[in-house]
């Protein structure tokens, strides 16, 4: 592999964002509906908040299956309010479902337990399961209640959505169901879906 195709295409599992970064990496509006639709079974009653939506990649799919949707980013990205969701104060949430800044998952999941009413899902690297100290102050205390780990990876690309891009990153759906009797996180395995939940003006 190419050092061109490791720095426009290929989002290495080793990468490093600085401290203020705003950790600009789109989701891929196919991994949003493949939670919609083998994770959550189009469990969809109630509002939605995303905090994170960047350009709204996210946000418009979910308007797909939510009758309303909130959407907010700390940066102006030219959609949604601009709001800090971890300074503020919501109401009346039924779900959070955001991909926030990697650095700041943990504070945005316990931000969004506390905010969410029916549930909270949060789109990570895989490897955001290791830790010993995430595991003390995080999964021990508040282990989500569903782990859904995608069979093919999903290529996030820095600044943009590209349809041809590549990488070497595994990601997963962490998801806290209120009120979800469960002894231990339920493993789901998120099936080859890209083709057939793909549209193509989802890169228009």
């Amino acid at each position: 592999m190419s050092s061109e195709q490791n720095t426009t295409h290929a989002v290495m599992a080793q990468r490093h964002e600085a401290k203020d970064s705003l950790d600009d990496f789109p989701t891929p509006p196919w991994a949003t509906r493949a939670l919609m639709e083998h994770v959550l079974n189009n469990d969809t009653k109630g509002r939605c908040l995303e905090p994170a939506c960047n350009k709204g990649h996210m946000s418009k799919v979910l308007k797909e299956y939510f009758n309303e949707v909130e959407s907010s980013d700390i940066y102006d990205y030219g959609y949604g309010k601009v709001n800090n969701f971890l300074d503020s104060s919501h109401k009346n949430f039924n779900w959070v479902i955001t991909n926030p800044p990697f650095r700041l998952a943990e504070e945005f999941i316990n931000k969004a337990n506390e905010v969410a009413s029916t549930g909270v899902a949060i789109l990570a690297r895989t490897v955001f399961l290791e830790s010993v100290g995430r595991y003390d102050r995080l999964f021990d205390l508040n282990p989500p209640t569903h782990f859904a780990q995608f069979s093919e990876r999903v290529p996030m690309v820095k600044g943009r959505l590209d349809k041809k891009a590549s990488t070497a990153t595994s990601y997963a759906w962490f998801v806290w169901k209120k009120n979800f009797k469960f002894n231990s996180p339920k493993l789901i395995w998120i099936p080859p879906c890209r083709k057939s939940l793909e549209k193509e003006e989802d890169y228009a």
